[in-house]
């Protein structure tokens, strides 16, 4: 029996493929997605390469990517207890589109400040104007 894929649409409010969405344009999601785009990594160790990521949130966020299968966690059976966690076969499907990115806001990051100053420039003149105007 063969059954038809539904037609996904993330802009639908009810589509489920909007949680996936929103799962990977999380920040903390892209950046430990880059960080063990190399290989395994320990929990302390991705805490240190993604700097300013609280332990809470770097479980909580390893713990839903792990959910969504993109990330796997092998628990070895020694002394301390080592973890390590791992990109899944489908985890290894988000490595080039989100060092796209990362690149990308790396070479556009001036440009993308100086927009931010003009914005900031004009929308503080504006409102100088308003209050002196009244």
């Amino acid at each position: 029996m063969h059954t038809e894929r539904p037609d996904w649409n993330v802009m639908l409010a009810t589509c489920p493929s909007r949680t996936s969405l929103a799962r990977i344009a999380n920040k903390w999601t892209a950046m430990i997605v880059i960080t063990l785009s190399a290989g395994p990594v320990r929990f302390g160790d991705i805490r240190t390469r993604v700097e300013g990521i609280s332990g809470k949130v770097l479980a909580a966020t390893l713990r839903d990517l792990e959910r969504d299968g993109i990330v796997t966690r092998i628990a070895y059976d020694e002394m301390p207890p080592r973890v390590d966690y791992e990109l899944t076969p489908l985890g290894q499907t988000l490595r080039d589109p989100l060092r796209a990115l990362s690149a990308w806001a790396e070479e556009h990051i001036e440009q993308v400040m100086r927009s931010r100053d003009e914005f900031d420039a004009t929308a503080d003149a504006e409102l100088s104007d308003r209050l002196s105007s009244h």
